[in-house]
């Protein structure tokens, strides 16, 4: 070695990751065409894995529920509460998995998701399906149409723990959403038109406003809104039954996971589109990958949602299939590939990045 010689010259710098801004034109076509060649024999959702997690999840989090309401122990109540908000928020995420698998497969899933999760936990499936598609659609995908897209890395500071802060109202408001406004929306049409728009989609998008329910839909909307209205007002009616403790805990539980899911949405993206339509490759490098060896993604991004990047390249690939497409395109594309730049380590570099993007917008 030479004096002249420097570290970079003996020891290569690693490539820099692909980014969303070099495929903004152009697609990546050979990736594309790895990720439909490689995952072949995959993408079959199967009753056999999705049944018993979402009902085992279920159990778990109504189970914890009531350990933490009748509980005389706060240390009791508190870890009750977080396993059960932890439960719960995973069998939540299976809305995710109703968007997008086909509506032949599995057979009174949709339906059994809906009575044990959705009405329970004032999320039924009709306030995600038919609104996520539009965030998969190439021409719509991070412009202001997208009802799942903020550019969040191009805001100012205070609007990272404002978009966090901001759900831990959730539960209070779906509780008013279906106890209140929409048996009153029901006598009252042009509060059950806003009501509507305003509120009946998972949505971050404060512009977005949701149109009327066409064909087969407006049925299965119909049944979810009018369970979802009768169990809020009966969770109304159980302070003057059982008093305040017992609802307040239950939804300081919710809160919890609407936090937790807030979390994981602020680091899905990287949030730094200004609003053009961008192709395939530049959707994906725009999204997160978390994935293993660290297991702590499978706990705040479960049900698939540690693969959000390929979840968006392949959005029908059913989530128990993701780690091993993931595996097979990540051993067959290798380091340095386009692939890779949509893998990250972890929640707080993700978190790190947006903030120090959001600091030089102080003005």
């Amino acid at each position: 070695m030479t004096p002249e010689m420097t570290v970079h010259q003996i020891i290569p710098a690693a490539p820099a990751k692909a980014t969303r801004v070099q495929f903004m034109a152009e697609d990546d076509k050979a990736m594309l065409r790895a990720a439909r060649d490689l995952t072949k024999g995959l993408g079959e959702a199967r009753a056999g894995i999705y049944w018993p997690d979402m009902l085992l999840s279920a159990g778990i989090g109504y189970a914890g529920i009531a350990v933490a309401i009748a509980s005389e122990s706060l240390g009791a109540k508190l870890a009750a509460g977080l396993v059960a908000a932890l439960a719960l928020y995973r069998a939540l995420m299976f809305i995710h998995e109703l968007t997008h698998i086909h509506r032949d497969a599995l057979p009174g899933f949709r339906t059994g998701w809906n009575l044990i999760v959705g009405i329970p936990m004032l999320t039924p499936s009709f306030m995600y399906e038919g609104v996520h598609t539009i965030h998969h659609k190439r021409t719509q995908y991070g412009t202001i149409e997208d009802p799942e897209y903020l550019p969040l890395a191009l805001m100012k500071p205070w609007s990272l723990p404002l978009f966090v802060a901001i759900a831990i109202m959730l539960p209070v408001g779906l509780l008013l959403r279906f106890g209140v406004l929409y048996p009153i929306g029901l006598v009252v049409p042009p509060l059950r038109t806003f009501v509507w728009e305003r509120f009946s989609a998972l949505s971050i998008n404060p512009a977005f406003r949701r149109k009327a329910p066409e064909g087969d839909f407006i049925g299965r909307v119909r049944w979810q809104e009018a369970g979802a209205s009768l169990w809020a007002m009966a969770l109304i009616a159980s302070l003057f039954v059982f008093g305040w403790q017992p609802l307040a805990t239950g939804m300081a539980i919710l809160s919890f996971a609407a936090v937790l899911n807030q979390l994981r949405t602020l680091v899905a993206h990287l949030w730094e589109n200004e609003g053009e339509a961008m192709t395939v490759t530049a959707q994906f490098l725009d999204s997160v990958n978390v994935p293993p060896p660290g297991l702590a993604a499978e706990i705040w991004a479960p049900v698939g949602l540690r693969y959000h990047a390929l979840h968006h390249l392949m959005p029908s690939m059913p989530y128990h299939d993701l780690p091993e497409a993931h595996r097979r395109l990540a051993r067959e594309l290798g380091t340095g590939s386009t692939y890779e730049g949509a893998n990250h380590p972890g929640m707080l570099t993700l978190v790190g990045r947006i903030a120090k993007s959001t600091m030089g917008r102080r003005a």
